[in-house]
């Protein structure tokens, strides 16, 4: 398909990038010992994209035919010439960058798409069974496991030339305990970019059994009391954090419609025992959930510093915000297929680890909280938040105490960064199942080490 692409640019002057973009879905869902879904979902085509009159046009096809993509440029260049008008702010050029060239496979394609659907679906019933054995009060319980497989070309009139192939599982499990009338749940969940090993870094069966565990316990828990509070976060928490309320507003697009980041580059906006950074690359430990070596735009997919030492250094860019802020692009365009235009997405967010054990930061906590296991939550462009945390534990004279349920972390994400005071030198990636949402979804990742900070604890308020 690349050379195909490659051929047909030949004819065009100014710019035009074509986007080749097969992706297959399988997902396979048990429940109750039986399997109630199996689902395979393709789509493919060509995503056109021109740069005419100072404005951008674009046009998609589902026929891969010499033809059929000529006539999608030609509607992308109209496209552009109708809109041009419309365009307060022309854009003049996009910034000359290293554009990727070659081909690219990521780890544990071949291993993942060649196993059996019979594995797949045995690997499902046998965990959602685990879940509901490990405890008289599980009453339900369900395991997914998805995977979606990647082939992408990427070409254009100024020097991009690159295909690769990348393929994402994912496994989630949730059990539901009852007692009394009362319901709790419990949720483990692991996504990668890779293969099977990879995928099962810990056991499927230990998840099952960690996620009714927690179901269970969970029936049990009392409540915390609200307030501000010191915590321990763990790296699902520090993911979601990062990633939803401090990723969103450095993304450039975001920045420029007045997120809370704008204007703050060089300003200090964490304490400096934090520096945040995106990366195409799983850094740290195999596997990221976001993992991939080219951009949407056929930019290399390059680590990219956010804050170093608490400083604000760098927005996350696409082609046509580096040029606007004058700097390079950052390799952060993405579509979700082909149909959909790149925009500025995350890949894996992170915090840098720190020098101290989870062990050390627990002793010298005399009093608080330790947060582990991200729930939903929301965030806005101000940095404000509010996440849901499904383990919850007092910490009480620097040991963990008791377990609550009912929790959630709330506050401004840059100012409960300016808090910190202790960054563990364990590390972890741990928010690769699921999706991240901004118009069209996106496989992303998050996490990093244990932090340290200040932030309100929201939970029953005590009685006057």
């Amino acid at each position: 398909m690349r050379d195909l692409l490659r051929d047909i640019l030949r004819d065009y002057s100014g710019f035009v990038e074509l986007r080749y973009h097969s992706k297959v879905f399988r997902s396979v869902t048990a429940e109750k010992g039986r399997i109630e879904r199996t689902a395979v979902r393709r789509r493919s085509g060509v995503g056109v994209r021109v740069l005419e009159a100072g404005t951008w046009g674009f046009a998609a096809t589902g026929d891969p035919s010499p033809a059929a993509i000529r006539k999608a440029i030609a509607e992308a260049q109209q496209a552009a010439r109708a809109s041009a008008d419309c365009r307060r702010q022309k854009l003049k050029a996009l910034p000359s960058v290293s554009l990727a060239q070659g081909e690219f496979c990521e780890p544990g394609v071949e291993e993942v798409v060649n196993k059996p659907l019979e594995a797949k679906i045995q690997l499902a019933l046998e965990t959602e069974a685990q879940a509901r054995k490990s405890s008289a009060r599980i009453t339900s319980a369900s395991c997914t496991y998805n995977e979606i497989y990647e082939e992408k070309a990427i070409v254009t009139t100024d020097g991009a030339d690159v295909a690769f192939r990348l393929v994402r599982p994912e496994l989630r499990i949730q059990a539901v305990a009852e007692a009394d009338g009362q319901l709790s749940s419990g949720t483990e969940s692991i996504g990668v970019t890779g293969g099977w090993d990879c995928l099962f870094r810990t056991d499927p069966l230990q998840m099952a059994e960690k996620a009714a565990a927690t179901a269970v316990d969970l029936l049990s828990a009392g409540y915390a009391e609200g307030g501000w509070a010191t915590v321990i976060l763990s790296p699902s928490i520090v993911g979601l954090l990062v990633h939803e309320a401090i990723g969103h507003t450095v993304e450039a697009d975001f920045v420029l419609a007045g997120s809370v980041a704008a204007g703050k580059l060089g300003q200090r906006v964490a304490s400096e025992l934090v520096t945040l950074k995106d990366s195409g690359r799983s850094e740290f430990m195999p596997g990221a959930g976001g993992t991939l070596p080219v951009d949407d735009e056929g930019v290399p997919t390059q680590t990219t510093t956010i804050i170093q030492n608490g400083i604000l250094v760098s927005y996350l860019h696409n082609r046509e915000t580096a040029a606007h802020f004058g700097v390079e692009p950052t390799g952060n365009a993405r579509a979700w297929e082909y149909a959909d235009e790149p925009l500025i997405r995350m890949r894996n967010t992170y915090i840098e680890p720190g020098s101290q054990t989870l062990e050390e930061i627990l002793a010298s906590t005399p009093d608080g909280y330790f947060l582990d296991g991200a729930r939903n939550g929301q965030a806005d462009s101000t940095g404000e938040f509010m996440f849901g945390v499904e383990r919850a534990y007092r910490i009480r004279n620097g040991k963990l105490a008791e377990l609550l349920r009912g929790v959630t972390i709330t506050g401004n994400a840059f100012e409960v960064l300016q808090s910190v005071d202790a960054v563990s030198r364990d590390f972890l990636w741990d928010l690769g199942s699921g999706h991240c949402g901004k118009g069209q979804p996106a496989k992303v990742d998050a996490g990093g080490p244990y932090i340290r900070c200040r932030a309100i604890v929201g939970g029953r308020q005590p009685a006057s």
